[in-house]
């Protein structure tokens, strides 16, 4: 028995709604595992990433001036050291430089929590990325990377100082160079 021309277009059509309708619930299954909360919490990875960084940037800034207060209260003590007129104040002043040693000590300690958080980001990093590259996968690799190719064409770079505000190199990444640094100068 032969199909009609109506029975073939009607079963393309509803071969091809359902290869669209699975399309768009495998890729909203990858947005709703982007979006889920974390295990610790009701907070999406994304919201947790900046609360991180936020902690880090924190937690450096308390622990450089605690040094740096160490280093000038060691200083101070140096000094009092220097005017030291009688024995009997020696125990009181080496006192007071190993309070301030331990105090600078711990503050250096800083970097092991900055470590587990950083691991935190990464891991959520990991995990946004995974999902990103099986949404491409979805979509096609190819497509979205032309789609990417003609937006940046389609984009201007940043200017003025926005564009020299590239941080410090990664190992391996292009950096500006001394020369170029004494040319902004000239």
């Amino acid at each position: 028995m032969t199909k009609s021309l109506a029975e073939v277009d009607e079963e393309r059509l509803r071969s091809e709604v359902l290869g669209l309708f699975q399309y768009i619930q495998r890729f909203r299954e990858e947005i709703a595992q982007m979006i889920q909360p974390d295990a610790d919490g009701d907070k999406t990875r994304f919201q947790t990433i900046s609360e991180q960084l936020d902690a880090i940037i924190s937690a450096t800034e308390d622990a450089t001036n605690i040094i740096l207060e160490g280093m000038e209260g060691i200083d101070d003590i140096s000094g009092k050291l220097r005017d030291v007129k009688d024995v009997s104040e020696l125990p009181a002043i080496c006192e007071e430089l190993e309070q301030v040693s331990v105090n600078t000590m711990q503050a250096c300690t800083f970097q092991d929590i900055t470590g587990q958080r950083v691991t935190k980001i990464v891991r959520s990093m990991q995990f946004v990325e995974s999902r990103v590259d099986n949404m491409l996968e979805i979509w096609g690799r190819d497509e979205v990377q032309e789609m990417a190719r003609v937006a940046a064409d389609e984009t201007e770079g940043p200017s003025g100082d926005e564009a020299l505000l590239n941080g410090p190199a990664l190992e391996g990444e292009q950096a500006i160079s001394q020369a170029e640094i004494d040319a902004l100068f000239d």
